[in-house]
């Protein structure tokens, strides 16, 4: 967490995905990673205590990518850009794009990519959430779907996050609590295929 903190004294703009995933490792997987003991893992799960690690990873890659697709406006006016820039110069964008705040088709296409793959941690982190202590999955399953949603209100925005902050509105969370309760009741499956998938899991989260 703290390497995080000294790339943003150091690091403003990042060359592609793995150098953008390490900065989210470092700020946000942590995070995840240090979580796993507070929350527990519950005793009926059985899966792998290495795949509910990974899950709790991939939240926070996930937590983060988020935080940087919501916020590209603010950090471009700190002089910060979050985004690959080898995906910026494929979908035709530069640095000049990013500080002139316009939204174009080019910035849509390119978007849509970047909440896809945020999507897919997100995807990859759920896997995760029911293998937790009963006490835990709620509050878990209720971060990880309002937080999602946040996704989803950028895309309302129509991918305008250069001038307008995407939130999620207080109605939206109130309905959000009760489908997350729903789902913290699901327990963990006595014979779980989330330890045969956490191939898949590593794949998007061994970059570190």
């Amino acid at each position: 967490m703290i390497e995080g903190m000294r790339m943003d004294l150091r690091k403003s703009i990042y060359q592609n995905f793995d150098e953008l995933y390490l900065y989210c490792y470092y700020v946000a997987g942590t995070v995840g990673l240090m979580s796993v003991p507070v929350m527990g893992i519950s005793p009926e799960s059985q899966a792998t205590t290495e795949s509910v690690y990974n899950a709790a990873l991939a939240l926070g890659i996930a937590n983060q990518l988020t935080n940087t697709l919501r916020d590209v406006g603010e950090d471009a006016r700190r002089g910060r850009i979050y985004l690959p820039q080898d995906e910026l110069a494929q979908a035709g964008l530069s640095d000049s794009d990013i500080y002139a705040g316009k939204v174009t088709d080019k910035w849509r296409s390119f978007m849509k990519n970047q909440i896809k793959r945020a999507r897919m941690f997100f995807d990859e982190a759920e896997k995760g959430v029911t293998e937790l202590s009963e006490a835990s999955r709620w509050p878990v399953w209720a971060s990880l779907l309002l937080y999602r949603q946040i996704l989803d209100e950028i895309e309302a925005n129509d991918y305008n996050n250069f001038t307008r902050r995407a939130y999620v509105s207080k109605a939206k969370k109130l309905l959000a609590l009760p489908i997350a309760y729903t789902k913290s009741l699901i327990r963990p499956s006595r014979t779980s295929s989330y330890s045969t998938r956490a191939q898949k899991t590593d794949s998007l989260t061994s970059k570190v």
